[in-house]
């Protein structure tokens, strides 16, 4: 009888362990490591956008009824690092005189009402006048606006012109000497300058020829606290969800980094 001889069957080949990994690995590696670069520059971006939403000197509202009276906010944020906002002037256009502009007297600050002769006399409420306010300076006396704060200075004026808009001229002084114009006009259609002047719209009246604001300028004094909250709510709203977005994004980008290292770790 024949003997036959088993041959052993070959077995599968390992790996070998400087074997370059499958063409779909290497691009979900290098995505994952991609991402938190990705996610951190997309968190910059958004934190960089909020970050003019409250840097211009503004008023708070923005908009008025012709006709009225109301009560406005000069909003004056600190956009410096190293110095503190100690003066703001507030000029008023000359081409629309107000007849009334009284300003609300703020703890820490000194204010000088300035008033000038009218080209041609302004008539009100039968009488006719022949000045009006044409500047506001606030000095700081006690107090200052520090480097990350803002503040806010209230002044009732009336009545509003039936004019589109009323534009301010403002002047903000740092301790250090700067002085910051905000005097540029703001085309409309155009991108924004670098320095606006603060910018009070005007709509036409709601129909009792008083405007809404009326009752704002009769309560001044009582209402101003509450007017000037309402307005740093709404004025930094954007810049609050803007910034959240941002973190929220870097977030994302720094636990995709952390899956990504232990991934490639593993």
């Amino acid at each position: 009888m024949s003997e036959t001889t088993a041959v052993p069957s070959p077995s599968p080949a390992a790996p070998s362990q400087g074997a370059a990994p499958a063409p779909g690995t290497r691009r979900r590696g290098r995505l994952a490591r991609r991402l938190p670069v990705v996610g951190g520059l997309a968190a910059g971006g958004v934190l960089l956008l909020a970050g003019p939403a409250f840097a211009h000197v503004s008023v708070q509202p923005g908009q008025a009824e012709q006709g009225g009276y109301a009560t406005i906010n000069f909003k004056v944020p600190n956009e410096r690092d190293n110095a503190s906002t100690v003066k703001l002037e507030v000029t008023l256009p000359t081409d629309h005189p107000l007849a009334s502009a009284m300003p609300q007297p703020v703890p820490g600050w000194k204010v000088d009402v300035t008033k000038s002769k009218l080209d041609k006399p302004l008539e009100t409420h039968g009488k006719k006048l022949t000045e009006a306010v044409s500047k506001i300076t606030w000095t700081a006396d006690g107090s200052k606006i520090a480097p990350g704060q803002f503040q806010q200075f209230p002044v009732s004026v009336g009545q509003l012109p039936k004019a589109d808009k009323l534009v301010f001229k403002a002047l903000q002084t740092y301790d250090n000497d700067e002085v910051v114009r905000w005097i540029e006009p703001t085309k409309e259609g155009g991108p924004e300058p670098e320095n606006p002047a603060p910018v009070l719209e005007l709509t036409p009246a709601s129909g009792d020829g008083h405007g809404s604001g009326t009752a704002d300028a009769k309560n001044a004094g009582g209402d101003a606290g509450s007017t000037q909250q309402a307005a740093a709510d709404g004025s930094d709203t954007t810049a609050r969800v803007l910034g959240g977005a941002g973190i929220v994004v870097g977030i994302i980008g720094v636990a995709f980094g952390v899956l990504a290292g232990r991934r490639r770790g593993a």
